[in-house]
């Protein structure tokens, strides 16, 4: 939903800067391409952002899994592209302490808004020693993975999620009984990296909850419009002229 209802202007320079670079790591060959056979090297160059993103999708979903059974305690393959981002996340709950009987609220839990009609999954509700006098607070933690973006580095829409998941009005169990959805008291993302991580603090009270609804309805529209519109042709030049009435 917030794919469609966001603009994000930044992925027009990052899927151009694929394409050069695919180009410029061996231009002898893409120039014999151009020449021998143009229709399959534009389909390629073209394909280049999405094969990216959706390596980078995958590689996300399977970190997310990996999360999860850290967190849980059950068995995963063998993932060596993905154990660097899981020694990142336990690093993570060691420093921090983590008990997993004792602080965590939930993990990998929908939850829904029937007021408004969405629905998501979070990946985990954590109790930490944040607040005042190390007093401890539920946090909604989103895990966000990268190959290149800074640990630190976090974007504006990304609170937009958090908002929906903060404000969701009952989560799902297992068995698909309806509870009272987990209430945080702040939310984050935390960003693996292969080298790295970072818990970055992301705002989702009522003023950004607000905005996501408005990308939420966006985003129901586009979904919701028709893929064709009706001519509007003009009156025919035979006959009469038609007079506009005074």
């Amino acid at each position: 939903m917030i794919s469609t209802g966001v603009a994000k202007p930044a992925l027009i320079n990052w899927g151009a800067g694929l394409v050069a670079d695919y180009v410029l790591a061996d231009p002898i060959a893409t120039a014999r391409r151009a020449r021998t056979e143009p229709t399959e090297l534009r389909r390629d160059l073209v394909a280049q952002p999405n094969r990216r993103r959706d390596r980078a999708a995958n590689l996300g979903t399977r970190v997310h899994h990996r999360a999860a059974a850290i967190v849980l305690g059950t068995p995963y393959p063998a993932d060596p592209e993905v154990e660097p981002y899981a020694q990142q996340l336990a690093k993570f709950f060691r420093r921090w302490r983590v008990d997993f009987e004792r602080d965590v609220e939930a993990v990998e839990t929908t939850v829904l808004n029937r007021t408004h009609g969405y629905a998501g999954t979070g990946d985990l509700w954590l109790w930490l020693p944040t607040g005042p006098f190390g007093r401890w607070q539920l946090w909604l933690i989103d895990y966000k993975t990268s190959a290149t973006r800074p640990a630190a580095q976090a974007f504006p829409e990304q609170a937009f999620q958090l908002a929906a998941y903060r404000h969701a009005e009952v989560a799902l169990l297992p068995d698909d009984t309806e509870v009272p959805a987990p209430r945080p008291h702040r939310t984050a993302v935390l960003n693996l990296r292969a080298r790295s991580h970072a818990l970055v603090e992301l705002p989702s009270g009522r003023d950004v909850f607000r905005a996501f609804l408005g990308a939420l309805r966006t985003a129901t529209y586009l979904h919701g419009a028709p893929s064709e519109y009706p001519l509007v042709m003009p009156p025919s030049l035979v006959g009469p002229p038609i007079r506009r009435a005074a």
